[in-house]
């Protein structure tokens, strides 16, 4: 029940994720979902993409440091509350959140997060349990 992104690591200037983006466009790679995290010399880029190998391998092949991670996509009532109600059901079964962010969908009415946690198994029984949609891989990348 989990998903895989990839994180590329890239410089801290102007044109880098621009790079990224043209290098990813021209592979025919659709990017679904993505976070940046910077400090001031390094930046990672965390993507959810339509084709991982063929993201990491034209990334790769261009330069970039990139690494596989895996996550957990997770259906979110999209309604006030709705996120809280996850993280409260993970907060009581002590599970910490490491990172998290939005995955971009069509239509529907549940948003997807997408979450990096520090006990992932027991996270994925745990929102299951309550009831909690969790979204696999494979359907998550044809979304």
């Amino acid at each position: 029940m989990q998903a895989e992104q990839i994180s590329i690591f890239i410089e801290n200037k102007a044109g880098r994720l621009s790079d990224v983006t043209g290098i990813l466009a021209e592979a025919d790679v659709n990017i679904r979902a993505l976070a940046v995290a910077d400090t001031s010399d390094f930046g990672v880029l965390r993507l959810i993409v339509d084709n991982n190998a063929k993201a990491e391998d034209v990334l790769k092949k261009s330069g970039f440091t990139v690494r596989k991670t895996r996550v957990v996509a997770v259906e979110v009532n999209d309604t006030p509350g709705g996120l809280h109600h996850i993280l409260n059901v993970l907060k009581e079964a002590g599970i910490n959140v490491e990172y998290m962010y939005a995955f971009v969908q069509q239509s529907g009415n549940n948003a997807i997060m997408i979450f990096r946690f520090d006990q992932t198994e027991p996270a994925i029984q745990v929102l299951q349990k309550k009831g909690v949609t969790v979204i696999d891989g494979k359907t998550l990348s044809t979304l």
